[in-house]
């Protein structure tokens, strides 16, 4: 071939490829779905399954979100109460280790996790992260989605209403896409917030609902609701009389780091602040497949003082340090399959970056992604320093150092760590129905179910402060467990008539902040991002909004696509 025709099938191939992305960048969608997480992975699945095209973005490299980004142990709650499309899901994960040949660095029959224990159960609930992005990419490539990455929100005017209909949202790169109907299925909230739809971020105070476990958490006496008890600020905590100062015994020489200067406010009061966030690490002791943790080069060890001072502060045996959960070692290492783990914070000094992600809700995407960043080196010499630092003792060296992050994991990562921050709470939508601790205890029932939530209701630390006696203290912690599933108000996941009439929200949902510790869940995201779908293609059949939709109908439809609303009466 002569080189002009050479240049000729160059241009003529460029112009095909442009002419295909114009189509996508043009296209009116009837659904269109916001953030590729479990929840918009769900949705776009269930739009497909009932012949509606359907647009999924993600502003990352990655979908999944936390499901795929180290969340490999799952907050089930109640299994009895997760159908649809998030129970297909575990149902996949399960076909996938069901095969001997997927269990590459262990037998299988050496791997045991509780939530696995029932021998007549259809699903299996944990995994390791690349598997989990492999079974939703299969369960993607099965239906008809386009799928756009690193594709973000242009949050300032990239949002166009017509009346109280959204037409179109602009992306930061100028990609303009249509629909009838959106999903702001994000972790953030941001098409939402971008939409004006009402939303609150914090917390509000006990009396706003008539709640008893909202607002600031002080009070560390355990608290009993009904027959049951809730456990507050006690737990992720110091030991007693850690001196929070530079120079012990001086508050001249200023806080160290990562304390707050202000009051903590009074207990049961409402704030502006929320809990904490880090990332689930992936770790393996695998010789084969562990990379040592590795000291970052910006590393502070003054970062990392009150570490030190509470193993100090402890009197008597190492062991004997706490009376809650593993005595050495401060994290929860639950077992993933090939002798990998899901990594969590616990006790006092940990994982949880305490009080540095209160600017992440409303922050620009730059701020956040130092925010990320921050997240990121604090936790890299969290793991250095308890694997190798002198000052740590000798018995959690001797655990810690064993571990590392994966070679086969996050591969896209030159560090091999996760890019997927746990955010365990942001923006919150305000609607016409409000979840509240009155609904995960069954005081008061949503009489429009389009999903059941299953989870205790709890909260990370939010603050880290001094007492009144000078030592420093952690806020926020609520532990409220052995409440039995209960229902999802569908008007929980619209916004108010008068404020967006073509929008669902399953992921930032109408909440209080401690019923949103219960709901907060990835197998509850997932059940409302398919019943959030259902909705929005009914209220296209029907030519309605979607406050107006019929419920009864969309009752149909949940079941018949087997979306657990009630319990099974035995």
């Amino acid at each position: 071939m002569d080189r002009k025709k050479i240049i000729v099938t160059i241009f003529f191939t460029f112009c095909i490829i442009m002419n295909s992305f114009g189509d996508i960048k043009q296209k009116k969608y009837d659904v269109v779905i916001y953030g590729g997480t479990s929840s918009g992975i769900s949705a776009a699945i269930q739009c497909s399954r009932m012949n509606k095209t359907v647009l999924l973005i993600e502003p990352t490299n990655r979908i999944g979100g936390l499901t795929t980004g180290g969340l490999g142990a799952t907050d089930i709650g109640s299994k009895i109460a997760i159908g649809g499309i998030s129970r297909e899901f575990y149902q996949n994960i399960k076909k996938y280790y069901d095969n001997p040949e997927n269990w590459t660095r262990q037998d299988k029959a050496d791997y045991s996790e509780s939530r696995n224990r029932d021998q007549n159960d259809d699903a299996m609930w944990t995994f390791e992260p690349s598997v989990a992005l492999q079974v939703y990419k299969e369960m993607i490539k099965n239906e008809s989605i386009d799928l756009v990455y690193n594709k973000r929100l242009l949050r300032n005017g990239g949002v166009k209403k017509g009346g109280t209909f959204i037409t179109e949202i602009t992306m930061e790169s100028g990609e303009v896409y249509k629909g009838k109907m959106f999903i702001d299925a994000s972790y953030e909230g941001d098409l939402m917030a971008s939409a004006g739809v009402s939303y609150i971020i914090g917390r509000e105070s006990n009396k706003l609902y008539g709640e008893t476990l909202n607002g600031v958490q002080l009070d560390k006496i355990n608290k009993t609701i009904g027959n049951r008890i809730s456990h507050n600020a006690l737990h992720h905590n110091f030991i007693n009389r850690v001196d929070p100062y530079v120079i012990k015994g001086n508050p001249d020489s200023g806080l160290l780091p990562y304390i707050s200067s202000d009051p903590p406010g009074i207990d049961g009061e409402g704030d502006n602040k929320i809990q904490a966030y880090c990332f689930r690490m992936t770790l393996t002791d695998h010789p084969d497949n562990r990379i040592p943790f590795k000291k970052p080069e910006n590393y502070n060890e003054l970062n990392y003082e009150l570490l030190f001072r509470n193993y100090e502060a402890a009197e008597g045996p190492i062991e004997e340090m706490y009376s809650y959960g593993d005595p050495l070692v401060p994290w929860i290492n639950t077992p993933m399959p090939n002798r990998k783990t899901d990594t969590n914070n616990q006790k006092g000094f940990s994982t949880d970056f305490i009080g540095q992600n209160h600017a992440y809700p409303e922050a620009s995407y730059e701020e956040r992604d130092k925010i990320v960043e921050e997240h990121l080196n604090y936790q890299k010499g969290l793991m250095w320093t308890l694997a190798y630092h002198p000052r740590i003792p000798q018995k959690v060296r001797d655990v810690v150092s064993q571990w590392g992050v994966c070679k086969d994991e996050y591969t896209e990562n030159e560090d091999n760590w996760t890019r997927q921050l746990y955010i365990r709470e942001a923006r919150r939508m305000v609607s016409d129905y409000v979840m509240t601790q009155k609904n995960c205890e069954g005081i008061e029932v949503a009489e429009d179910p389009i999903a059941m939530a299953g989870y205790g209701m709890d909260s990370h630390h939010v603050q880290r402060y001094v007492d009144v006696n000078g030592f420093v203290q952690n806020e926020g912690n609520v532990e409220a467990r052995g409440y039995p599933p209960y229902p999802v108000s569908y008007r929980s996941i619209i916004p108010r008539k008068d404020e967006c009439s073509n929008l669902l929200v399953p992921v930032c949902l109408s909440a209080s902040h401690i019923a949103f510790g219960s709901l907060r869940m990835e197998p509850v995201f997932m059940i409302l991002g398919q019943s959030a779908a259902m909705a929005a293609s009914q209220a296209i059949d029907e030519n309605k909004k979607i406050q107006d939709i019929s419920y009864p109908k969309l009752l149909e439809t949940l079941l018949k696509y087997k979306q657990i609303i009630t319990l099974p009466v035995h």
